[in-house]
């Protein structure tokens, strides 16, 4: 606290009132304390160093003191002198409501249009989507490497670093890309950001203009669609199928498209995997309309059943495609190191770019992750999640299985970290039945929340396994369970009223079924 700086602003605004020293700052003092500029278990400075730094005799503050503490405004004992609880004059009665609240006063349309964003509380447990098993990660190591590179930094690095991103990390990169993704790239084409969120960004604005029409997968990825939005991109939604996204050729004809975000090793929330046949095809249309592919490739490390699929960015000479990578799901979220890799004509453009306004730091952080993928530690890392992942979701797909199996099919267990649980009926709202789970203690999104535009479609919930012990599955699927069944339920109790007698007949024997399987 600058006790100067509030004693002259308080001191101009009584200036009037012929106050001597001492008046003014005990007044001054109880008004801090009043309206929360001085909050609870606040310790006043000491008597002589105020005394000092406002150039008054001591007895001046010593009588401020005591006259706080007479009123019991402040407590004194041998440690000093302390500000006790109380509430803010401001908060003593609130004037009447004379208008309502303007909330979204001076926010653009574009902030207004955000969804809100998960709470920190429904990051972690069952069945939270996009976080790894993190007590499974090899922290002891991961500490050294990062002590050795702060060793190792001289002088000159703790300056501004590259704005594209530390040459060792990015060289590391390209490297493992190559070997394990198929991707064709150098190290020049490699531009590190702070996340797939700051990638996003990145490609939104350098890659389009206000205006320009970007097509999202529908249901799709929530920060796609902010950065579309924050960039001012008309959005455009794509439907998913289970061969992932599927333009039509009136999408092609009627809303051309400057950039086409996808996630096809895992496709997010559904987890359909994009086809080879679409790849291509999608490769070739983009190539002809002048558009540029985001191929977000956030759980391409993760795959179960199947042969790998090889990137998009590789399949095709030059392919138009802006290829994504982040860590925080191989690693950790808290490590906010992701990478973009951009067609070879676009990387000195980009460079450019960077240069002006990118962040320039982290350089400990980068060449600890550079020896960790030089070192093969985490190729390592990797297969020892691989295997654990496995073992969870064959867990969760067993557990599914026998408690909720007909009221709705799994999605997207080949690959990555979550699944999705798609409803047979599509009256079930699945929002209601996810805050019906949340009540239970369990995090499972609904897939309606997840669409671009428009309604219908995916209806069911997100489960995410990485961080559910295999024995806990039958357990939480049976809680959940309690959540589901009495939703399918009513809604067969509902159909049953419009169907008839046979109808229904048959609607409450499925579900009785359901409720024997658990």
């Amino acid at each position: 606290m600058d006790y100067a700086l509030l004693i002259s602003s308080f001191t101009e605004q009584h200036r009037h009132r012929g106050w001597p020293r001492q008046r003014l700052l005990h007044e001054c003092l109880r008004a801090a304390i009043r309206h929360g500029t001085l909050a609870a278990g606040t310790r006043l400075v000491a008597t002589r160093a105020l005394a000092a730094e406002l150039g008054v005799a001591r007895n001046t503050v010593l009588y401020a003191y005591e006259q706080l503490a007479s009123e019991g405004f402040v407590t004194t004992d041998r440690r000093g002198t302390t500000v006790v609880s109380m509430a803010p004059a401001h908060q003593a009665a609130a004037p009447a409501a004379t208008s309502p609240p303007q909330l979204h006063a001076g926010l653009s349309r574009r902030a207004r249009d955000l969804r809100a964003p998960p709470d920190a509380a429904s990051m972690m447990g069952a069945f939270v989507t996009g976080v790894p098993a993190l007590d499974h990660f090899p922290l002891t190591l991961w500490r050294r490497m990062l002590e050795r590179a702060w060793r190792a930094l001289s002088t000159a690095q703790l300056n501004y670093a590259d704005a594209a991103g530390e040459p060792a990390l990015r060289e590391a990169i390209a490297d493992h890309l190559r070997a394990s993704r198929g991707v064709v790239c150098d190290a020049g084409q490699v531009f590190i950001t702070d996340g797939t969120q700051s990638s996003l960004d990145l490609c939104c604005r350098a890659f389009a203009d206000d205006g320009d029409t970007v097509w999202l997968e529908n249901p799709g990825y929530g920060g796609a669609l902010a950065a579309a939005r924050g960039a001012g991109l008309n959005v455009a939604g794509i439907d998913v199928d289970d061969d992932g996204i599927a333009p039509g050729a009136d999408d092609w004809l009627l809303r051309p498209p400057r950039l086409i975000y996808t996630t096809p090793s895992h496709q997010y929330p559904t987890g359909s995997v994009l086809s080879l046949r679409r790849r291509l095809a999608l490769i070739e249309s983009a190539r002809a309309a002048g558009a540029l592919i985001i191929e977000d490739d956030y759980d391409s490390e993760f795959r179960y059943d199947g042969a790998p699929l090889s990137a998009m960015q590789g399949l095709a000479p030059d392919a138009p495609v802006l290829y994504l990578g982040t860590f925080s799901k191989t690693m950790f979220p808290s490590l906010r190191l992701a990478f973009v890799v951009v067609p070879e004509g676009l990387a000195a453009p980009l460079a450019r770019m960077r240069a002006q306004s990118a962040a320039r730091g982290r350089v400990a952080e980068q060449l600890a992750l550079a020896e960790f993928l030089r070192s093969g530690q985490f190729a390592l890392h990797l297969r020892r999640m691989r295997r654990l992942y496995r073992q969870r979701r064959d867990a969760l797909i067993a557990a599914v299985r026998r408690h909720v199996g007909v009221i709705a099919t799994v999605h997207g267990a080949s690959a990555g970290m979550h699944l999705a649980l798609r409803f047979h009926d599509e009256a079930l709202d699945d929002a209601a039945i996810s805050a019906q789970a949340r009540q239970r203690g369990i995090v499972a999104h609904a897939l309606s929340a997840q669409r671009t535009q428009g309604a219908g479609g995916w209806n069911g919930l997100m489960l995410g396994y990485a961080q559910v012990p295999a024995e806990q599955m039958d357990g939480l699927v049976r809680e959940l369970a309690a959540a589901l069944h009495p939703a399918a339920h009513a809604d067969a109790g509902a159909d049953s009223t419009s169907a008839g007698p046979a109808t229904a007949a048959a609607a409450g024997s499925s579900v009785a079924t359901a409720a024997t399987s658990t």
